[in-house]
């Protein structure tokens, strides 16, 4: 083909490829699939006979129609992931729209948490990526209307394992509900939890027996166990814990028994004995990776050798007995040391920390619009007198015993011709019936669900409810936490000239009703080993 006959076909050719026809638009690409070389269209246009400005139109073109395309797309309506664990909303053109900041704010925005109570209902919140366990309990406090103290706590629930742990107040709930299986039965329950703080509250050596604590330390060598104990607890740490564990071992029922030695770097077991030789200290867990948690129904999902048994779960672990690390200590003592150990081995000044944010929380008002009402002891309480037009303080300690028996005298009196009238035989549904109402009261339950309360709202001094008798169907039953131990004192009714009284001594002592005997042993111990602190106590959601 000769060059005169090139360009007379070029310039139709040219024509009918700047039409505006999306298949002519097309034609740009070779019959193979590869694009048309932008140097062999300059070239055509060259030879097409130089005019440059017939190559503009189809670059205006194509921008034009790219320009048109990106509002159509940009109209688009967003469309939510609906699987955010399988693809990220920012890295998705299908999922999300092409304006910037949506990853970001799907991280920040809020999140649903439902929390379960005791007796089984449940609430849903809506918090922020960045709630704490703190805020949550504030806001279950105040929606429920309970008493707001320190004790409410979030607890961490995996039923399948038999697993529990009460999250710490600076904890992110969003983060720990974030590893939990999808579709399993792991749960936030809300309860009150008395031994949370205890560590700094009670005395070293209830919590940190000397057995279990190595003070060979050059540093510490010229202080006594407790002003160790003491030192390590202010500042936030926590001495090296030595002590014998049962270990289960992996992949079989059999479990055996160890010494183990925890230290800042780790938890370590000795192979020869008790030797702490570094030859013979094997690395077992870490816990900068790792949760503890207690173990609710140890013999009857791991074949425990005791009830006093806890657990290691690494944070890979996500469903499955599969990388658990089972212990099982001698009694209800050592565990607590063991598990108050991990805890400011984990946490250290923020654990401290949490505890005086507490205090500060009690000492100032609450953020709830309504004051709420504390138990205060009777150190707080100071007397008055109001016989005149004013009240007064009354500073002389004589006088002010003389104004409290009188008014004890003077309440007796009122409470007994209260309840002169009703007898044991005309069943006074006052005296009987008044106590179901008080948080502290559980009508009928078991002695087992009974321990079983009273352990997870902590083994304190002075955790106590009251019951209704199994065995004896007009008695009731005091259950009270003394040295980690729940102990159970029977109440009777008794009748005496026709008036009804309660008792738990063959009626040394007597009382009108249950209300007024427990109110009495709020201040004084009486046959108890010690007083009526904290009441155990169910909230519904």
């Amino acid at each position: 083909m000769d060059l005169a006959a090139l360009r007379n076909d070029l310039p139709p050719a040219l024509d009918n490829l700047y039409q505006g026809h999306p298949e002519q638009d097309r034609a740009q690409s070779l019959p193979n699939g590869h694009t048309f070389p932008t140097g062999e269209r300059d070239k055509a246009g060259l030879l097409a006979g130089g005019d440059v400005k017939r190559s503009q139109p189809l670059v205006i073109q194509v921008n034009r129609k790219l320009k048109e395309e990106e509002p159509r797309a940009s109209s688009l309506p967003s469309i939510p992931n609906p699987f955010p664990e399988l693809c990220s909303p920012s890295k998705s053109p299908i999922l999300s729209s092409p304006s910037a900041g949506q990853g970001p704010q799907r991280e920040s925005g809020s999140h649903v948490v439902k929390v379960f109570s005791e007796d089984g209902t449940c609430r849903s919140l809506e918090v922020t990526a960045g709630a704490t366990a703190r805020h949550v309990c504030e806001m279950l406090v105040q929606k429920t209307h309970a008493l707001h103290d320190e004790s409410w706590s979030l607890v961490e629930l995996h039923q399948h394992l038999a697993l529990e742990r009460c999250l710490e107040d600076h904890e992110s709930v969003v983060e720990v509900q974030a590893t939990w299986p999808i579709g399993g039965d792991s749960r936030f329950v809300f309860r009150k939890n008395f031994a949370k703080y205890e560590l700094f509250k009670s005395s070293p050596q209830s919590l940190f027996p000397e057995v279990m604590v190595s003070s060979c330390l050059d540093a510490n060598k010229g202080m006594s166990h407790s002003e160790l104990i003491q030192n390590f607890l202010n500042s936030g740490s926590c001495p090296e814990i030595q002590g014998f564990l049962h270990l289960k071992e992996v992949g079989r029922k059999v479990w055996k028994r160890f010494y183990f030695s925890l230290r800042r770097s780790g938890l370590y077991y000795s192979t020869k004995g008790t030797s702490k030789d570094p030859r013979h200290l094997q690395y077992f867990a870490d816990l900068n990776e790792s949760n503890v948690y207690f173990i609710t129904q140890g013999k009857k999902h791991y074949g425990t050798p005791t009830e006093f048994s806890f657990c290691i779960k690494p944070y890979k672990v996500r469903s499955g007995m599969k990388g658990l690390k089972l212990f099982c200590s001698e009694d209800e003592q050592s565990r607590a040391c063991w598990m108050a150990a991990f805890r400011l081995f984990k946490y250290g000044v923020q654990l401290y920390r949490n505890y005086q944010q507490s205090q500060s929380r009690r000492s100032h008002q609450s953020w709830i619009s309504t004051t709420p009402l504390r138990s205060m002891s009777d150190n707080t309480l100071v007397a008055m007198d109001f016989s005149g037009c004013t009240g007064r303080v009354i500073e002389n300690p004589n006088e002010a015993l003389t104004v409290a028996l009188e008014e004890a005298q003077s309440w007796r009196k009122k409470t007994s011709h209260r309840y002169s009238l009703p007898t044991l035989c005309q069943g006074s549904p006052l005296s009987t019936a008044i106590h179901q109402t008080q948080p502290w009261f559980h009508g009928r339950i078991s002695r087992e669900d009974t321990q079983r309360l009273i352990i997870q709202q902590g083994l304190v001094d002075g955790v106590f409810l009251v019951r209704e008798s199994q065995r004896n169907p007009k008695g009731y039953v005091l259950s009270l936490c003394h040295l980690q131990k729940v102990k159970h004192y029977l109440i009777l009714p008794s009748e005496e000239e026709g008036q009804l009284y309660f008792t738990m001594d063959d009626g040394q002592t007597r009382f009108a009703d249950l209300i007024q005997l427990v109110e009495f042993h709020q201040i004084n111990r009486g046959i108890l080993p010690c007083k009526l602190r904290h009441y155990c106590t169910c909230v519904a959601l």
